[in-house]
């Protein structure tokens, strides 16, 4: 049986479970679990799962989005659904699991199966490569490696696969097991043991021990055994192969030589000496290369071709890039992997945009899928159809040879070099952009000629980390909790639409912008989330009402004039009441209170949708008293306002810190800020929170200077022994604060901290590296997860906030999603 020929009845007899089935012969041929991603609606079957969003809240989205069968913990009302098959088990997770592990068992061949603490994507995309020469493969889509993950990537199995490769994570006990019912690995592969996920397990040994649970029935099982740290432990595997740096093993690396970008690795194999050139030079990507290469020679593959085969190894790239493009255009590189799973994400992706009315996809011949080419042409045209893409730029002989496939406007070149001799003629104008093409197209040569010219010096914005501090901070509200998130001041310098785009797809409920500008910028990139606007400007009044912003109301004068302003045929006009509890900025006190009640019941013009206040010291415990007077405050004149409107606004209170520490006064809404980006004053655990932004640039010019010699401006910085110092493309001009010179502020080179000597220029600095030996061109680090903005404004005396907005607007901002 294969996934083709599923119907819903033969599902409903795989899980056991309570059905309700209209049509019974519905055929399966895609499992979802997000209403959002959608390909092909009519032969989907949809699994309400509870995770950090409970599922079943969905059914209504995914029923208008054309879903019509369903697998649920509850029943639903039939009469809302008329045409829908349901499936009722006790726990969709599991039926979700279950449902692949039968599929999974329709089918004989090898599988290696992948697990550790790090490197796990990259050594299954490298096994891809290396692998799919010979066989028809199937792999995880990106980092696919769940209790969601898995089953999603075991699903595409089919009679035309050959070999599967699948990773498999876990971040606590007993979640291998139902991984390893999925995947049911032959060949094992552990990278390795270390830091990542150690806070779900009581000790590393605990979290070795789980994680070999993978393999308890491989074959073959590939391993450093310095990785092996527990003791009195039976290794999986009928056969064993060990890789290792540092004791004897199957695969003994005997010496790593790094040279011209190059790194030659030496080993010893069955009694003699062997040998590798790859082309990486870090320390991770050499550790990937052996394991890569021991699985090699664990599967039986002669020495020479597994050289030749890793000496032709390629970067991986694990995120899609987001850019600014010519011609006004928003760049999407997704251009060094295709593959139809990888294409259906990078589509999805390609859909939170919403800047550009037109979305474009270039995409080039796919190869190794196991379909024909007919069935892999008219899978991608119904997919661009249900996705809404407007335009298809192909490029390879096969995808335009089934050209007459696709209904939408499209233009097809044999090649890469025949479509960028023709690319000024394509009329490329305020278009999303998605580029995904196969390694021999080089499509690296179409981001280049299609990008903006990115000055070195760059933000790069981590949109999977944005969405997972999100996440966070939701899992911490009540049920109906509303999120207000703040995008104001440029996204806190980390961007408009882009971060707006992926707020809005993750259903928040409230953006606030500080100006209307910013305000209007949004709604022109396709944001349709209400937007209140923090500080509304009378001579922007008439901008607001066209373009449907909320102002925040402050002061009596405000409401005046703004009152004075709407046309007399207006009513309901939203707006949000703010009050002063003690921030002593803006807000109505309680002595405004009468006239401000009698303003707004008299008239019909406006609606009263929120009612807040800005409590001022919610991280700090020494202040706790004041903040439960200002809540009792604002409580108070909160109840006024509802005695004389007749209705009940929206009450929040609560800012970053105060959604960490005050869970009592999350009321209707809460406000998330800075909290978005990775920083928290109030936030217990640091690991909770990931870094979103990171700033780097690159060395202009090293200099060796003997002792005594200065350095910059006024001659601020002396060298008394001499040494060697690099100038760096950064300055106040681009937001580094000329309070960082003479040492005061540091970066990264080569992971190591180091000062900045003299004076910061405008458009420059110096650091001294005395000791390191970087060269022209190598990546500097401002400021990231180890060396983090905190640390940057202690060291000034100010505040994250600062450090981040401070960021100038030539810096470029790259935005990154996997």
């Amino acid at each position: 049986m294969t996934k083709e020929s599923y119907t819903i009845q033969q599902i409903a007899e795989i899980l056991n479970g309570k059905s309700f089935l209209i049509n019974p012969l519905a055929n399966i041929k895609s499992l979802i679990v997000d209403s959002r991603s959608l390909a092909d609606a009519p032969h989907s079957l949809f699994f309400a799962i509870k995770a950090q969003r409970d599922g079943h809240q969905f059914i209504v989205n995914a029923y208008q989005q054309g879903i019509r069968n369903f697998v649920v913990e509850k029943a639903m009302e039939a009469d809302q659904f008329p045409e829908a098959n349901w499936i009722e088990v006790p726990d969709t997770l599991a039926a979700l699991q279950k449902l692949v592990t039968y599929h999974r068992s329709q089918y004989q061949l090898k599988v290696i199966g992948i697990t550790g603490s790090n490197g796990k994507t990259i050594v299954k995309e490298w096994l891809y490569q290396l692998l799919s020469v010979d066989e028809r493969v199937v792999r995880s889509p990106k980092s696919y490696n769940s209790q969601i993950g898995v089953p999603l990537s075991v699903w595409q199995l089919n009679d035309n696969h050959q070999l599967g490769i699948f990773e498999a994570g876990i971040s606590k006990p007993n979640e291998m097991e139902k991984l390893a019912a999925i995947i049911q690995p032959t060949i094992g592969v552990l990278t390795n043991i270390r830091e990542a996920h150690d806070e779900g397990f009581a000790s590393k040994e605990e979290k070795l021990k789980e994680k070999l649970k993978l393999f308890k029935k491989v074959e073959t099982f590939v391993y450093a055994p310095e990785h092996i740290i527990a003791k009195d432990i039976d290794l999986p595997g009928k056969q064993k192969f060990t890789w290792s740096f540092v004791q004897p093993a199957d695969l003994q690396i005997r010496e790593v030589i790094t040279e011209n970008n190059k790194t030659r690795i030496l080993a010893k194999y069955q009694y003699q000496e062997i040998e590798v050139v790859v082309p990486f030079t870090d320390a991770a990507s050499i550790e990937n290369v052996v394991i890569c290469w021991a699985t090699l020679l664990a599967m039986g593959y002669v020495v020479e071709e597994v050289v030749a085969r890793l000496s032709k190894l390629t970067r991986v790239a694990m995120r899609l890039q987001l850019v600014n493009g010519i011609d006004q255009c928003s760049l999407i590189d997704d251009s060094y992997s295709a593959d139809i799973s990888s294409l259906a994400i990078a589509l999805d992706f390609l859909n939170q945009q919403n800047q550009h009315p037109k979305r474009t996809l270039i995409l080039s011949d796919l190869q190794e899928t196991g379909k024909t080419a007919d069935e892999l042409y008219q899978e991608i045209a119904l997919l661009l159809k249900q996705k809404k893409i407007h335009r298809l730029i192909g490029v390879g002989e096969h995808i335009s040879a089934h050209a007459d496939l696709f209904e939408l406007e499209k233009n097809f070149f044999k090649d890469t070099d025949e479509f960028l001799s023709n690319v000024g003629q394509l009329d490329f104008n305020h278009e999303t952009i998605l580029v995904k093409g196969a390694r021999k197209f080089e499509f690296e040569r179409v981001i280049k000629r299609l990008a903006q010219k990115i000055h070195d010096t760059v933000l790069e914005i981590n949109l999977n980390a944005l969405l997972s501090n999100l996440q966070s901070y939701k899992s911490k509200l009540a049920p109906g909790v509303k999120t207000m998130a703040m995008v104001k001041a440029f996204s806190y310098g980390s961007g408009s639409f882009e971060i707006a785009n992926l707020l809005q797809h993750h259903k928040v409920d409230y953006l606030t912008v500080a100006y209307v500008d910013e305000g209007i910028t949004l709604r022109k990139a396709g944001i349709t989330l209400p937007l209140m606007v923090m500080s509304p400007e009378p001579s922007a009044f008439d901008a607001m009402l066209r373009y449907k912003l909320e102002p925040e109301i402050y002061s009596l004068e405000l409401l005046q004039d703004f009152l004075h302003f709407l046309p007399n045929e207006v009513n309901d006009f939203p707006v949000h009441i703010k009050l002063d509890t003690g921030m002593h900025r803006l807000g109505f006190q309680e002595e405004h209170l009468p006239e401000l009640l009698q303003l707004l019941k008299d008239n019909q013009k406006l609606k009263v949708v929120s009612v807040f206040t800005h409590l001022v010291a919610t991280d700090d415990e020494q202040h706790d008293s004041f903040t439960e007077q200002q809540v009792t405050g604002y409580n108070g004149m909160y109840q006024q306002l509802v005695a004389e409107l007749g209705y009940s606004p929206i009450r929040h209170v609560l800012n970053t810190s105060g959604i960490s520490r005050w869970t009592k006064y999350q009321f209707d809404m809460v406000r998330l800020g800075i909290g978005l980006y990775g920083f928290d004053a109030a936030h217990k655990s640091i690991d909770e929170l990931q870094t979103v932004a990171v700033l780097k640039t690159t060395i202009s010019q090293i200099k060796h200077l003997a002792a005594g010699e200065t350095v910059g401006y006024s001659r601020r910085g002396v060298l008394p022994n001499g040494g060697t110092i690099a100038t760096v493309k950064i300055g106040y001009a681009d937001g580094y604060n000329r309070a960082f010179g003479n040492g005061i502020g540091k970066m990264l080179v080569g992971g190591r901290l180091v000062p900045t000597i003299g004076s910061i220029c405008m458009d420059m600095c110096m650091l001294d590296i005395t000791g390191l030996a970087p060269a022209v061109g190598d990546e500097v680090i401002v400021f990231n997860h180890e060396h983090s903005i905190v640390d940057l404004a202690n060291a000034i005396g100010t505040i994250p906030y600062e450090i981040l907005t401070n960021v100038s607007q030539r810096v470029k901002r790259v935005y990154y999603y996997e």
